[in-house]
């Protein structure tokens, strides 16, 4: 009985050796898994090239505007649609989304300076001028007061001044842009009486008296439609507009 008790007795010690064995070299392997979990990375892959990992750091807003025209000359539409919509067009990062009254009230009740003032300067988790400094502060004046009209605001975009201008708008581009934006809606139908956009016979009794007659009438407002049609740009970007709903209803 005691030479079978001594052959288990080694037994068990060596099932346990073994074991023992087994057990240090699947956490020698767990160890050696956990330190190089985050070092294989593929630094050929294209998520991880330069410019995507740049893109992935870049700041919120932080886009490059390519409206084409020459510096101080882009509308508030133009900005907006460049710039500003990466955050205001959801709401980002607590940013008054586009559109929203609700959002927009207290905003508009500090004032238009004030408005632009943070806008230029930067306010929160927004940087300065939306974090494009190419743009001139009269732009983000006209974003500012393009954004807080569509939610409910009354303000005038600072006109585009001298050399800015590049001289006579082309009713062909701006003129078709302030379309677009503000014209359209009524035009594009004829709703509330408004002469429909290529139609000769509705605009034939308005330029009986020559277009100037017309767009000066279009700036005081007529009947159903409001001053400059509710546009807040310059005086020549509206006018632009004008011509080009006439050039094409000729």
């Amino acid at each position: 009985m005691s030479g079978s008790n001594a052959s288990s007795s080694a037994k068990d010690v060596v099932f346990q050796i073994v074991v023992s064995i087994v057990g240090l070299v699947l956490f020698g392997v767990l160890i050696a898994k956990l330190v190089n979990s985050g070092t294989h990375v593929d630094l050929g892959a294209t998520t991880m090239s330069n410019e995507a990992v740049a893109a992935r750091l870049k700041p919120v807003g932080v886009v490059k505007v390519v409206d084409g025209g020459p510096p101080g000359s882009r509308s508030g539409k133009a900005v907006f649609e460049a710039v500003c919509i990466s955050c205001h067009g959801t709401g980002l990062a607590g940013s008054p989304k586009f559109g929203d009254a609700g959002a927009w009230a207290p905003r508009i009740a500090k004032g238009f300076e004030t408005l632009w003032g943070h806008a230029i300067k930067g306010f929160n988790a927004m940087p300065a001028k939306g974090g494009s400094p190419d743009l001139t502060d009269d732009e983000v004046k006209r974003a500012v007061a393009y954004m807080g009209n569509a939610g409910g605001g009354k303000f005038t975009e600072p006109p585009v001044q001298g050399g800015a201008a590049g001289g006579a708008i082309d009713p062909a581009t701006k003129g078709k842009e302030v379309w677009e934006g503000t014209c359209q809606a009524c035009h594009a139908t004829g709703a509330a009486g408004a002469p429909k956009i290529g139609n000769k016979a509705d605009w034939a009794p308005r330029l009986k008296d020559g277009a100037d007659a017309a767009i000066a009438i279009g700036m005081k407002g007529l009947n159903a439609m409001p001053p400059k049609g509710g546009y807040t740009g310059s005086d020549a970007e509206f006018k632009a507009a004008a011509l080009y709903m006439i050039g094409q209803s000729k």
